[in-house]
């Protein structure tokens, strides 16, 4: 009996050990590792989105361990589809073999997390809100691992529990939301499970529901700084130290702080040429202000998708004496969390000086069943110019059944300048109906009321606005196999702009087709008309001028490189949008070549070439000007991934601008632009951006960075035209620095 008895006991204790086996992340998938996993075979096409079976066998895993969720891909892959083996740098993504996980760990459809692990094992990480937004300015710190094997390869992920805040599980389950999903290089199909893709206008929502093991993690990580600049214009160096902290305590609370934060300055925003009344967005990068910022991201006025309640890059923006310095930051902090099903977040962050400026927003949400709720309340004073800026901000989400979605913000401004009080208000909803069949409706508008003014801590293109829009779209999936597209996404959709005052801007209408080819590229066309109207913006206030009718065209492709050495993209733009009409508009032609040396080493370069015949400028008061300019801009750069933990990157801008005046023009009374003999100079410029940057991980989020940048710009009148004026810009030099900074992440 004794000798029975111990073999039994012996396989007993051996299952219970193998079914408790921590998983080594290593990219090949153990079955004892992987022992009472969630095991998925139903991936369907969802690129295009015809859900039929996936035609490349799929498999998935999904487990919940003490050390995090894990997520495990088996892709079959036969000889005869070419593999994609390109690296590329954190983020950048590109048309290849990949696997993502989609994770909602609330299960709420509120905030969702993306983790992209390519063949190369290169990586992607994203926040996603508003069902279908995606951000890639947050990293986090993951474990990931691919393996190949004959006719398959895997990829296996551990995602840590401290990765985002969460709500407490509840009798030691949790119920998450998942999304997997497959993506083939070389014939740009997407297989995924459940069948539903990131382009659809319910997605984050639809997450399949799983209930796992509930666990927690606590950390605490401090990642000081430094780094050192030499100035080689000023002859100068200039040393800077720092300190971002990041501690969770528990699973439903999380804080992090900045001690003189890092502003970026191993990245560099692209070059723009921009005269009009509306500023040029750019995202942040600075690591603190993109870590789970997510839950405050609130879009309003979005129709173009930039708009925003809570814009981090105001802090630590242009001091308020108008000097032109970047204000000094001396500290941040965030506070995420929840109380049972109440979600919370608090932000703050002071800048030094009297030209400084404190900053702070609190938020708060609650998600029922079908529907879920959400406020927030942004202040920043201003004091060396005695203003304080307050919005208030509500928003509503309801989605009755899968085929409905409806949300709606509204918010509220009230600035105190000087003892002077401005109040006003705004609302948007957009209506999302489902009808089945590939065929949707939207319906979107929005009120930005006159004195409405949100850019102390938000981003708006513009106040005084009416906007409505309604969209139809026809989703097409089953297209002849000899055709060269996979899909087309049709729309047409029909608008009315007029602002607060009851001035008719514009109606306009639009007609536009977003297609997959079957060998990974995609193809887009558009054409958009705008009726006779007004311009209220361009004169600053000083009148509203009448404008014709307004015309665009754009088409854009891109050609991946497949089994070839190089990818191709580009497009063509024709815009009439001056003051003598449709037939008189804008050509702009880009062209962007990439030649692949091998899968870690590559070189593009890009040419933009602008003529536009009948450019209309502000001037001053209400003087304009019209201008035959053209424009250069020419693009180029090397991107080579040396090893996992290294590489170096070449980036280079430049932009030559030559403008001639044609005619100058005066606002009459009633907006009708007279033609005036008022002096307006011919004008061009020349700007240029050049960076060499090399990176080093020492450690996850741990990194050394080693840069070389020079710039210049100028803003004069030169005889050369402009292709001159393109190689003149070359010669630039108004600023040179030299760069090292370290960054190290201690985790306790």
């Amino acid at each position: 009996m004794r000798t029975l008895l111990l073999p039994l006991l012996f396989l007993w204790a051996s299952a219970a050990c193998a079914a408790d086996a921590p998983i080594k992340v290593d990219g090949h998938i153990d079955p004892d590792e992987w022992a009472g996993a969630q095991h998925i075979t139903n991936f369907r096409l969802t690129q295009p989105l015809s859900r039929a079976p996936s035609p490349y066998p799929t498999e998935a895993w999904i487990k919940s361990t003490p050390e995090g969720l894990a997520v495990a891909f088996r892709n079959t892959q036969p000889a005869n589809v070419p593999r994609t083996r390109q690296s590329a740098p954190r983020d950048a993504g590109g048309p290849y073999d990949r696997v993502n996980l989609y994770v909602d760990y609330d299960g709420d459809g509120h905030v969702g997390y993306n983790f992209m692990v390519m063949l190369s094992d290169s990586i992607q990480d994203e926040t996603i809100t508003n069902e279908n937004q995606f951000s890639t300015d947050w990293d986090g710190n993951w474990k990931h691992a691919v393996s190949e094997d004959g006719d398959t390869w895997s990829v296996e992920m551990l995602i840590p529990w401290y990765i985002a805040p969460m709500k407490k599980g509840q009798g030691g389950k949790r119920t998450i939301g998942i999304q997997l999903d497959r993506v083939i290089g070389t014939t740009g199909e997407r297989v995924g499970w459940p069948a539903i893709f990131g382009g659809e206008t319910r997605f984050l929502s639809a997450f399949e529901k799983v209930e796992v093991a509930d666990y927690s993690q606590s950390l605490l990580a401090v990642t000081p700084f430094v780094s050192a600049v030499y100035d080689n214009i000023a002859k100068k160096a200039h040393f800077d130290t720092g300190t971002d902290i990041f501690w969770k305590p528990t699973g439903s609370f999380q804080l992090s702080a900045t001690l003189n934060p890092d502003f970026g300055q191993v990245e560099s925003d692209d070059l723009v040429v921009n005269f009009s009344a509306v500023p040029t967005f750019f995202s942040d990068k600075r690591p603190f202000f993109t870590e789970n910022q997510s839950f405050f991201n609130v879009p309003f006025g979005s129709y173009n998708n930039n708009d925003q309640l809570l814009y981090t890059r105001r802090v630590g923006g242009p001091t308020d004496d108008g000097s032109g310095l970047a204000g000094d930051v001396t500290a941040a902090v965030k506070a995420n969390g929840s109380l049972g099903s109440l979600n919370y977040g608090v932000f703050a962050a002071s800048e030094a000086d009297a030209v400084g400026r404190n900053f702070e927003a609190v938020r708060m949400t609650r998600d029922f069943a079908t529907q879920g709720f959400g406020a927030m309340i942004t202040n920043v004073d201003h004091p060396f110019l005695d203003r304080t800026a307050t919005v208030y901000e509500f928003d509503h989400r309801w989605k009755p059944d899968p085929q409905w979605n409806v949300r709606t913000v509204v918010v509220g401004s009230a600035i105190d300048q000087a003892g002077q009080t401005i109040d006003d208000s705004g609302a948007q909803v957009q209506v999302d109906y489902d009808m089945g069949k590939g065929w949707r409706q939207q319906l979107y508008a929005e009120h930005l009321g006159h004195d409405l003014q949100l850019d102390d801590f938000g981003f708006l293109d513009r106040n005084n606005f009416n906007y409505a829009r309604y969209d139809l779209g026809k989703r097409i999936t089953d297209l002849p196999k000899e055709s060269i597209y996979a899909s087309h996404d049709w729309h047409v959709a029909v608008s009315r702009r007029v602002n607060d005052d009851g001035v008719k801007i514009a109606d306009a209408w639009s007609v536009n087709r977003q297609s997959d080819t079957r060998n990974g590229g995609n193809e887009y066309l558009e054409f958009t008309g705008l009726s006779t109207g007004k311009d209220d913006l361009i004169t600053r206030g000083n009148g509203v001028v009448n404008v014709p009718a307004k015309l665009y065209g754009y088409y854009e492709r891109f050609w991946p490189h497949g089994k070839g050495r190089w990818s191709f993209y580009g497009n063509v733009r024709y815009a009439a949008e001056g003051l003598h009409g449709p037939a008189h508009g804008s050509l702009q032609i880009d062209l962007n070549p990439t030649y692949f040396v091998n899968d870690q080493l590559s070189f593009y370069g890009e040419l933009i070439a602008i003529h536009n015949p009948d450019w209309l400028l502000w001037q001053n008061t209400n003087l304009l000007g019209t201008f035959n300019s053209s424009q250069l801009q020419l693009n180029g750069g090397m991107q080579w991934t040396i090893s996992s933990k290294q590489e170096l990157r070449i980036k280079l801008e430049t932009i030559a601008l030559d403008a001639r005046m044609r005619q100058a023009w005066r606002v009459a009374a009633d907006g009708t632009p007279v033609a005036t003999s008022d002096p307006v100079s011919d004008f061009n410029l020349r700007n240029l951006g050049f960076q060499i940057r090399y990176r080093y991980e020492l450690a996850p989020l741990s990194n050394i960075y080693v840069a070389y940048v020079r710039g210049g710009f100028d803003f004069e009148d030169f005889p050369e035209g402009v292709v001159g004026l393109l190689g003149n810009a070359f010669s630039l030099h108004d600023s040179e620095q030299f760069l090292v900074k370290l960054s190290y992440r201690f985790e306790i």
